[in-house]
């Protein structure tokens, strides 16, 4: 590595922006030491243009990225520019499709760019109409039809494949998202799947070898990642999320939607058998009204009713996966929603797999709540895999450089061996006139 290249890779600073239902979180972060990132500054602020996932209403959107970022860039002292932007929603979909690359040449290594070039085939597959790709996740490849390999860096061959997972979304959804995010004066360097973002910070490697599901609750959608041998297998956006129990704890208790949202993070709980009847919790009555008396057991009711179809759902995804039982590593549920009380129990009495919340700590330096929250999970993951995209990048440039370096030697060898080759000629041509005279 050059020493600009390892200039770039130490000091990158790079930004997460995490459109949510409920929120909007800009991430600073930048690579710390051990192989770990430091996050330098949050920014934090309420969502009201996003509807599962998807922008419904451009400019308080604009306006909260705005005002996210803002408090980023004071935390921080860092400028922000270029995001790295997550997307969910329920328009996103999912394909399997196997690429094919001949090579030039046999002797020839395959390289970081051949493997950038096969993928970069895959976007452009003819998708419905209305639809574009998100993203392309390589799963394995195949050399000259061995198959199974995780990694062909550095193996010899002329047919290159590969199985590639290829996500999907709705080009007017993806289009608002670029224009809030522009009108809001920021780039978007790249868009990211969130689960897949979630997953890079709270999953283990151990864990995506042995095979587990991650389940992201959101505001607005449950997001779901399954990985098995450490490639992704299957992604889902479920259109349900904790503002739907905030609603229905707002209309059995007939209570103000911020009442509603503030009784389940506090008192909330996904077992009402945990919590007994004793347990009152007394709400301010509006202007010239008596206060509301609210049971603790029945608000777990209420709760535990709305928690259980979501995670039936989310079971019925496993299963249709193929993959319920690979899951050695069970199930890892992280996001807002994950921070409801009894939620692991409730995970592992439905869908009877092994159950952890995740949180996003393994990746990061000195955290803070924010950072280290499971709300704060998929702003994490999107700066972790913006870290990433410069490591490809540097490759790439890398993989250039040495092919470039190989033509020019190529080239001077041939040319060595022509000169070599038009001497041997002259002196035989010069032979051969001798003995004729």
């Amino acid at each position: 590595m050059s020493k600009a290249e390892e200039h770039i890779e130490n000091t990158q600073i790079v930004a997460g922006l995490d459109i949510g239902t409920t929120k909007i979180a800009a991430f600073v972060g930048r690579r710390a030491a051990y192989g770990k990132i430091e996050i330098l500054g949050v920014g934090v602020t309420e969502s009201v243009g996003v509807k599962r996932g998807v922008v419904s209403h451009i400019t308080p959107t604009v306006d909260a990225i705005k005002r996210a970022v803002d408090i980023a860039e004071k935390k921080s002292g860092i400028q922000i520019t270029h995001v790295n932007v997550g997307i969910a929603g329920q328009h996103i979909k999912s394909l399997q499709h196997r690429g094919v690359r001949m090579r030039e040449s046999f002797e020839e290594e395959i390289n970081q760019e051949d493997l950038e070039l096969l993928k970069q085939d895959m976007y452009k597959l003819v998708m419905l109409p209305g639809e574009e790709i998100i993203d392309v996740l390589p799963q394995d490849y195949i050399v000259d039809n061995e198959q199974g390999i995780k990694n062909p860096i550095g193996m010899a061959g002329r047919r290159l494949e590969a199985n590639f997972h290829i996500i999907t979304g709705q080009i007017s959804a993806v289009r608002n998202i670029y224009k809030c995010v522009t009108k809001a004066g920021l780039e978007v360097a790249d868009l990211t799947l969130e689960p897949i973002a979630s997953s890079e910070s709270v999953l283990t490697d151990e864990e995506k070898e042995a095979g587990v599901a991650l389940v992201d609750i959101g505001g607005g959608t449950t997001d779901i990642a399954i990985f098995q041998d450490g490639i992704i297998r299957h992604t889902k956006v479920i259109p349900f999320g904790g503002s739907i129990i905030t609603e229905d704890i707002k209309k059995g208790c007939s209570i103000l939607h911020k009442q509603a949202e503030l009784l389940k993070v506090r008192f909330g709980s996904a077992l009402a058998s945990q919590n007994t009847d004793s347990d009152i919790i007394s709400i301010p009555g509006l202007k010239g009204r008596d206060p509301k008396e609210i049971s603790v057991r029945n608000l777990a009711h209420i709760i535990q009713a709305r928690a259980e179809e979501i995670i039936y759902q989310i079971y019925c995804e496993i299963q249709n996966s193929g993959f319920e039982s690979k899951l050695i590593g069970g199930v890892v549920v992280t996001g807002g929603g994950s921070e409801l009380k009894h939620i692991k129990q409730l995970f592992e009495y439905v869908t009877g797999l092994d159950t952890r919340v995740g949180y996003p700590t393994e990746h990061i330096l000195n955290g803070s709540e924010e950072t280290t929250s499971p709300s704060g999970a998929t702003g994490v993951g999107l700066v972790l895999k913006a870290l990433q995209s410069i490591d490809l990048q540097l490759k790439l440039n890398k993989s250039s450089e040495q092919k470039a370096i190989r033509k020019r030697t190529h080239t001077g060898m041939s040319s060595f061996f022509d000169k070599i080759l038009g001497k041997t000629k002259e002196f035989k041509d010069w032979l051969e006139d001798d003995e004729a005279h």
